[in-house]
């Protein structure tokens, strides 16, 4: 009896010991996360996924310190700190990151994504990954790990539906002025009017504009019912932001901590393609609730083969061709025809 009492705590403190090794194997640290965006949006809900993943398998031997709501400045300013390395992490949306990286840009591509699956399928394609991930790094010292989805931009107006493309023209669109995305609108036969966004909600309430685009918890959260009244859902573009961090941070972590580093940034998007997906449908169920009407034009097809047509004006800034043609494989598409 004695003999297998102190077999027992000889296991105890092998197990003890082994568990203290492994902890010890992780250099304390500390990871400065940062992002513009409050507590409760898509952003934060990504990085405290990886806070959570992170501190729990490090043993608490890594800690994540967080800054949120634009304690660390707007989103420009937060890549501009992972370019210095005053933070290790920063979340933002895609086009905060293009002034730095424009081959970040080829996920404002119009119509590049048929279907949320197949940016899901594209974003976990290691050798397309890989590819942008190391041009990004070349052009702007910054890494991504990943990249969080939102929703897809929806248009909407306060003064009728949008049934066919033609009903879109003369509408006043307030739309963000990003080339790509007021090349698109151009496509459809309307001039956009890229408003600063702290300017668009009074806007559409004075009849400056008619109408915006942005996907539905956007819409929700700004309660754009109280000044819009038609839903047009034209999947033209997916909201994407990068999960980046410093190029010159990442490349000094140990082995280990990259790994561990590079699998939490995976399970923490993967969390918040999901929990973003539940978000929308019910932020799109409570537009409806007040008063919004949401529908669906009859000719989506030539929306599409329009806004697809000004890719070749945009090759350059992306990466080229080649790198479109790569990403459309990665989804199973035909490649862009050469010329």
């Amino acid at each position: 009896m004695k003999r297998c009492s102190l077999l027992l705590c000889a296991l105890a403190v092998l197990v003890l010991c082994v568990g203290t090794a492994d902890a010890e194997e992780y250099k304390k640290q500390t990871i400065r996360a940062a992002t513009a965006n409050p507590e409760g949006s898509q952003m934060t809900t990504a990085i405290n996924k990886f806070k959570e993943i992170v501190e729990r398998d490090s043993n608490g031997q890594i800690t994540v310190q967080t800054f949120y709501g634009g304690s660390m400045g707007d989103e420009q300013a937060n890549v501009k700190q992972l370019r210095n390395n005053e933070i290790n992490l920063g979340v933002m949306s895609t086009g905060n990151l293009t002034p730095f990286a424009p081959s970040a840009g080829i996920f404002y591509l119009p119509y590049l994504f048929p279907t949320t699956d197949d940016a899901k399928k594209l974003l976990r394609d290691e050798e397309f990954s890989k590819k942008l991930a190391d041009q990004i790094a070349r052009e702007s010292r910054t890494r991504p790990l990943g990249w969080l989805l939102g929703g897809y931009r929806v248009l909407t107006n306060s003064k009728h539906p949008i049934n066919t493309i033609d009903d879109l023209k003369g509408l006043k669109m307030r739309v963000p002025p990003v080339e790509m995305q007021l090349a698109a609108f151009r496509s459809w036969g309307v001039e956009p009017h890229p408003l600063a966004w702290s300017e668009t909600f009074n806007g559409l309430q004075q009849g400056v504009i008619d109408g915006q685009e942005n996907p539905h918890a956007v819409n929700r959260d700004q309660k754009f019912w109280e000044v819009q009244k038609y839903i047009t859902d034209v999947p033209y573009l997916l909201w994407t932001g990068p999960f980046l961090v410093s190029e010159q941070w990442y490349r000094k972590l140990d082995p280990k901590t990259r790994a561990l580093v590079d699998r939490a940034a995976r399970e923490a998007l993967e969390h918040e393609w999901n929990w973003i997906a539940e978000q929308e449908q019910l932020a799109l169920r409570q537009c409806e609730e007040h008063g919004m009407v949401k529908g669906t034009p009859t000719d989506l097809p030539k929306w599409e083969k329009q806004a697809r047509s000004t890719w070749p004006q945009f090759y350059d800034k992306i990466g080229g061709k080649d790198m479109v043609n790569t990403a459309l494989k990665a989804m199973g598409q035909l490649p862009v025809e050469s010329g």
